[in-house]
């Protein structure tokens, strides 16, 4: 198995976990999305609470020139952590949701 379907498999692993923990305080159901060439991951959120519709983008990694961008991270610890464990080194790491002038003081990939 090569690099990147190791990253595959680490991310929709990772995603699912969280996609099969239950809302304490809505009726949400949680969805692992995955684009058809497997390089985009998405958990997605879709429900009710109480009379409000709820439909969002918990999480967004992006498999992209051998590195995991991750675009989007509404994990409360974030899931960086979680890929380092699984064995992605910082340096295959970019952290989308900052500027490049912040990704550089980071400790990850810039791009």
């Amino acid at each position: 198995m090569d690099k990147l379907d190791k990253y595959r498999e680490l991310i929709y692993k990772i995603l699912s976990y969280y996609a099969s923990l239950p809302y304490r305080y809505a009726d949400l159901n949680s969805k692992v999305i995955v684009s058809q060439d497997r390089n985009d991951f998405l958990l997605m959120n879709e429900g009710w609470e109480g009379q409000r519709r709820v439909h969002y983008c918990l999480i967004h990694v992006e498999i992209r020139e051998g590195k995991l961008w991750i675009h989007y991270d509404g994990i409360e610890d974030g899931i960086t952590d979680e890929l380092l464990e699984g064995g992605v080194p910082e340096n295959c790491i970019v952290l989308a949701f900052h500027s490049p002038e912040v990704r550089k003081h980071t400790g990850f990939a810039i791009a």
